[in-house]
């Protein structure tokens, strides 16, 4: 009896003590208040109370037929607002709290009233979003009067309501503020440890946003702190359950994938929290399989890793191996030899043979960042590796077989068919093959072949040059003008000396006009010879200061011809490495996809018999860990590396001798 009284819904009736002043100028501030996106918390603007419809009881309905009238002094004074518990507790002042319980009681009133919520932000909402050194007093008061007044459940799980923060409630604030205190507090008194942040700004794909997986403790993990994670994960009062999901499907696991950027110290922080937290559910509940639940894209946390690049997250999670829990480990050492070691891998959601796989997922994902890297991951080079030398390359030998003798019959065909003789039905129209000609078919087909090889070289030619080359020659251009404008400013033309010659003739050019450096045209394209190596100096010689021309000359060949050309060339040579290096990835890529390609179009008996890996059995007697695990061997590479560097070097200091 005493169970169902509890799960019934209780009906509870607000009351209303404000003034008819003091209503008009309340919903003049309701019809004022702005539809934008508000900030979650500011202490500069008005807090505005909840705009829902309610039905309140007014505790004041007879004061006028009995011709009762208060002092407004003493009624402001008595009175709690919304503005004055607001900034009472920003403060952190417990005094201005002071008679707050007796006026609720005294009213028949609730911290959780809508009186006393400004978009489902209460009191303790607002205390928590203003802690000073991680304190704030009146959070304890509050509670103690919301327990009081029979209210604590609803106060401590009382949620925003708008939009963009909607279902964040007082637990999310605490362990956003790192106060593991007034977590620990508020699971105590009640609160949800499974309420979702669900409001547009904890949503992904948002410009401002913050998605961390709207749980409380996929929180706690995504802002790296693993004592209020242990704590919500194993408490006597409310423990968590990791299963849990949000609107999305992401489990904890997911939302630290979500946030994994691929910096070194992010991924130090993700892959430290990921591994605890499946440490610590693995201890606390043996029988779930955390890494292998699913969202609603029918992703884990590692094909989701793979799905948007996060490279040194998957790497971690694909080599993950805990020497005191093998059967987390995806990644277990056989054994070692100096620089060579022996590993099996967990195949699970790694393989093709599997729907959905992370290499299936890796390879078709045109639009995945880091797709090339990822492919460079082991077991996923070794994997595809294995699987060409296994059977992918004798049947593309066998197609490229089939390809060519097509080819041939085709060739052979074309070269013996009649040339040049048109064919022609009874009703007078051509029969293929179509000549074509000086038409406009012709023409078409023309131009198609050319867009074709015109476009593919313009892509080349963007990608690999004009990167580099738009770069020089911004630079280039603005040093030939500045040095231009120099020359042309600086240089002053000798004034010529009139005077009388005996016997000398008069050249017939003496009257036409030569080109000098006081012409800006004629200037700049001497100094661009000079940065060809083409320059001349001989028209310096009826100029003043020429001293002047000279310095400006060298400054302009060293910082052009010399440093500008030279950087151009290093830069050129430094794309084509890259380039050098993008193709062999690209080459593997495609070596890759083929081999996927190849795979597919196999029966599911011949899949199963060319499965890559063997079946193990990686626990002990008491507990069987069967799994289907691929064997690599590294480290020959390493040796074979270290055995050319010292050969190397043998053989040049021989040379020397």
């Amino acid at each position: 009896m005493n169970k169902s009284r509890e799960s019934s819904p209780t009906f509870f009736l607000e009351t209303d003590d404000l003034t008819e002043e003091e209503r008009s100028k309340a919903k003049q501030t309701k019809k004022g208040t702005s539809k934008d996106k508000r900030p979650m918390d500011s202490n500069y603007l008005d807090e505005t109370e909840e705009p829902a419809h309610t039905i309140k009881f007014n505790l004041h309905f007879d004061r006028g037929i009995r011709n009762v009238k208060e002092e407004p002094a003493q009624q402001d004074r008595e009175k709690f607002t919304l503005k004055r518990l607001f900034d009472a507790v920003s403060s952190g002042d417990v005094s201005k709290l002071q008679g707050l319980h007796e006026y609720l009681r005294k009213n028949m009133k609730r911290l959780t009233d809508s009186q006393y919520k400004s978009n489902g932000k209460t009191a303790l909402l607002k205390a928590l979003l203003n802690l000073k050194e991680g304190e704030n007093d009146t959070i304890e008061h509050l509670l103690e009067i919301a327990e009081k007044t029979g209210d604590l459940k609803n106060f401590v799980n009382a949620a925003y309501t708008d939009s963009y923060y909607k279902g964040q409630t007082a637990l999310h604030v605490a362990i956003e503020q790192r106060s593991a205190k007034f977590v620990e507090m508020l699971v105590k008194k009640g609160a949800d440890v499974h309420a979702k942040a669900c409001g547009k700004f904890f949503q992904p794909n948002q410009k401002t946003c913050f998605y961390f997986g709207e749980l409380p403790l996929s929180l706690a993990a995504c802002t790296n702190q693993p004592k209020i994670v242990d704590f919500l994960m194993d408490n006597p009062y409310q423990a968590v359950d990791d299963r849990k999901t949000d609107s999305h499907g992401n489990t904890v696991l997911h939302a630290l994938v979500s946030i994994a950027d691929n910096s070194p110290q992010n991924t130090e922080f993700v892959t430290a929290m990921y591994d605890h937290i499946l440490i610590k559910s693995d201890q606390l509940h043996p029988k779930i399989k955390l890494e292998e639940i699913e969202n609603k894209e029918r992703l884990t946390p590692l094909k989701l890793a793979a799905k948007t690049g996060k490279v040194e997250l998957l790497k971690h999670i694909v080599q993950r191996e805990f020497p005191g829990c093998r059967h987390l480990s995806r990644k277990i050492t056989e054994w070692a030899y100096g620089p060579v070691c022996s590993s099996l891998y967990d195949l699970a959601s790694l393989d093709t043979y599997e729907e959905n796989s992370a290499l299936e997922i890796i390879v078709y994902g045109s639009e995945i960042p880091n797709r090339l890297k990822m492919l460079q991951i082991e077991p996923f080079n070794k994997l595809i590796e294995e699987k060409w030398e296994r059977f992918v390359k004798r049947m593309f030998l066998f197609n490229f077989i089939v390809y060519v003798i097509y080819l041939f019959i085709l060739t052979a065909v074309a070269y013996h068919r009649e040339a040049g003789k048109v064919l022609s039905n009874s009703k007078g129209t051509l029969k293929p093959p179509y000549p074509y000609g000086k038409e406009k078919n012709g023409y078409l087909l023309l131009t198609g072949h050319i867009i074709t090889i015109t476009g593919a070289l313009y892509f080349f030619v963007r990608g690999m040059v004009l990167g580099e080359i738009r770069r020089f020659l911004v630079v280039y251009i603005v040093f030939l003008i500045g040095f231009s404008a120099a020359v042309v400013t600086l240089l002053d033309e000798k004034v010529p000396v009139k005077g009388r010659s005996f016997f000398v003739p008069i050249s017939e050019k003496e009257n036409c006009t030569r080109p000098s450096f006081k012409n800006i045209y004629f200037t700049t394209l001497e100094l661009f010879k000079f940065t060809i190596g083409m320059g001349d100096l001989e028209f310096t010689d009826q100029y003043q200061y020429k001293e002047v021309f000279y310095v400006l000359l060298i400054v302009y060949i060293v910082m052009t011809y010399i440093l500008m050309l030279n950087m151009l060339i290093a830069l050129m040579n430094q794309r084509v490495e890259e380039m050098s290096e993008e193709s062999t990835n690209i080459w593997k890529l495609q070596r890759a996809i083929t081999t996927l390609d190849m795979e597919w179009i196999l029966p599911h008996c011949l899949k199963r018999r060319l499965r890559s890996g063997e079946e193990k059995d990686l626990g002990g007697e008491q507990e069987p860990d069967r799994r289907w695990c691929f064997s690599t061997k590294n480290g020959y590479l390493l040796l074979t590396g270290h055995i050319i560097t010292i050969t190397g070097a043998l053989y040049f200091f021989v040379r020397g001798k």
